[in-house]
């Protein structure tokens, strides 16, 4: 087993050993409860194999022997970081979300993991207050299409990750699943949990080129995995 396919496997055993915590939206996130696999295939076009080689993808940045500083933003949950987090005993790991609740959501699963090496801290991506060049990495699984000041937000994660410091995640973009745009339109964002406007996958190369000096974008059907060296 590969190690990206080994620490998908992880997670979703993380999530079904968590019991209480899972819900309809890790389900999905983790393509671990039949309702989860439903709404991912339906509106995100992802099937077993997709899902691991998004998350996969978005998570390099935490790679196995990592000992550094890390920031996640948003955490969310934590369903998908939490328990590859839990192989990093020795780095020093930030997660930072706006919403109260996600965060409670996520320090108890930390506890139910045993995971002790994470600070958690409710802030605004786009208005962060550590210090420049703080980070030696950081992480954004699903985040920058729900941020209304994305400008502010690419900006701030920037500015406090470290010269030669590394970010990767994912995000939707235009242009990939017909099908999930329509959702993104006429349903997400008019409950505002995605927020306009979205880049396309070129308009997203071009953001991240004009920051980092490295770039790579990949798309697994809607969602731009990058990775990008400062």
């Amino acid at each position: 087993m590969d190690e990206e396919l080994r620490r998908y496997e992880k997670i979703r055993g993380a999530y079904h050993s968590v019991g209480r915590l899972a819900n309809l939206y890790d389900g999905m996130m983790t393509y671990s409860t039949w309702s989860g696999k439903f709404v991912s295939r339906l509106v995100w076009g992802l099937d077993r194999n997709g899902v691991s080689r998004y998350v996969g993808l978005a998570l390099r940045a935490a790679h196995e022997g990592f000992e550094g500083k890390l920031l996640e933003v948003p955490v969310g949950t934590g369903c998908l970081s939490l328990p590859v987090y839990a192989e990093l005993p020795n780095a020093d790991i930030t997660c930072l979300d706006y919403s109260p609740a996600m965060l409670a959501a996520a320090r108890a699963r930390a506890d139910a993991l045993g995971v002790h090496n994470v600070a958690f801290v409710e802030g605004d991506v786009g208005q962060l207050t550590f210090e420049d060049n703080f980070f030696d990495a950081a992480v954004s699984i699903n985040g920058f299409h729900a941020f209304p000041d994305k400008e502010a937000a690419w900006s701030e994660v920037h500015r406090v990750l470290r010269p030669g410091g590394r970010l990767t995640g994912s995000v939707f973009v235009l242009g990939g699943n017909p099908r999930t745009e329509f959702v993104v339109k006429h349903l997400y964002t008019r409950m505002g949990f995605f927020t306009p406007p979205y880049d396309t996958k070129e308009q997203l190369e071009a953001r991240l080129k004009a920051l980092y000096r490295e770039v790579t974008v990949e798309c697994v059907e809607s969602l731009a995995c990058f990775s990008c060296v400062k």
